[in-house]
């Protein structure tokens, strides 16, 4: 019986998980990650799937996918910790790892070096002790090996969908007691839950009585989303833009012009240099046309106090 279903998901699951290619140059500098990113960073992944695509309609968020990097083996101080590493990561020692839990794999270990050519984001948990960041990585850790929830995806879209437009038997399970296996879960509830293990708050909600004073509940896990930790105010956002114009004198000298043409799913989403110039800058004078060109070309315009 399993390997009839086998036979019919597998299939279903190469074609969801078939990527696009990936942009000539990504939006953020990988290089820069690879060496700034810390042990319990979570990282948020723009996915170039078509199970992404599916998971960005219903998120509404950019962030189709989040990981745990969890530093390389000798950063972990537990020996057994390492030990359970070594069983499920055959790789070089100095490899950057992640957790993380993907349809067809299911929780598993892989060098942070998978995701080069993606747009990725680093969310770092403020303030967290070198303890309980290691608590955090011994729950991932635990947990590889677990299948990926598919139906927790559905789930979701189900409660995000109208309640009254869809029948009872086809609502949202994700309240129920005991909802879903186990031994299965999908990448931001495993991550959710590792930092629910420590009491490190994500999104919680925070109420107040006259009696106890405030007291903050911490969110259903299943409900959780890559975008959850983008939006967290427990979470710094940490940005390495490719073309970071912070380094540069001024970000008018990024390189807005050249003889680059757009293709035409390009052309639906960006605009050519000139776009914008003959809408807004018509009524400028010839004087001011010129001061602009020069500026532009990394010139300062006469009588400029630069």
């Amino acid at each position: 019986m399993a390997n009839w279903l086998a036979h019919i998901t597998n299939p279903i699951i190469r074609w969801l998980n078939k990527e696009r290619p990936p942009a000539d140059f990504p939006l953020c500098d990988f290089e820069r990650i690879w060496y700034e990113v810390k042990p319990c960073d979570v990282i948020l992944v723009e996915g170039r799937s078509r199970v992404s695509d599916v998971i960005k309609l219903i998120t509404q968020s950019p962030w189709s996918h989040a990981c745990l990097y969890i530093g390389r083996i000798h950063d972990i101080e537990d020996p057994t910790i390492r030990e359970t590493i070594a069983k499920h990561y055959q790789g070089w020692s100095e490899d950057h790892l992640i957790i993380e839990s993907q349809l067809g794999l299911g929780t598993v270990i892989r060098p942070l070096s998978v995701y080069k050519n993606d747009h990725l984001r680093l969310c770092r948990p403020s303030g967290i002790t070198y303890k309980d960041g290691q608590e955090v990585t011994r729950y991932a850790v635990e947990h590889l090996g677990f299948d990926y929830d598919v139906r927790q995806i559905f789930d979701l879209f189900r409660l995000l969908f109208p309640w009254f437009i869809m029948p009872r038997q086809f609502r949202s399970t994700l309240f129920r007691h005991h909802a879903g296996g186990t031994t299965r879960t999908v990448c931001s509830t495993m991550i959710a839950q590792a930092f629910g293990s420590i009491q490190f708050p994500i999104l919680p909600l925070v109420k107040h009585s006259d009696a106890q004073g405030v007291q903050v509940f911490r969110r259903n896990p299943k409900l959780c989303t890559p975008s959850d930790f983008d939006y967290s105010p427990y979470f710094e956002i940490i940005k390495y833009p490719f073309l970071d114009f912070q380094h540069q004198a001024n970000y008018r000298l990024m390189p807005w012009t050249g003889a680059g043409r757009l293709t035409g799913e390009e052309s639906k989403s960006y605009v050519s240099p000139s776009f914008g110039r003959q809408d807004h800058f018509e009524g400028d004078s010839a004087d001011t046309k010129h001061n602009r060109e020069n500026t532009d070309n990394g010139r300062p315009a006469p009588n400029s106090p630069f």
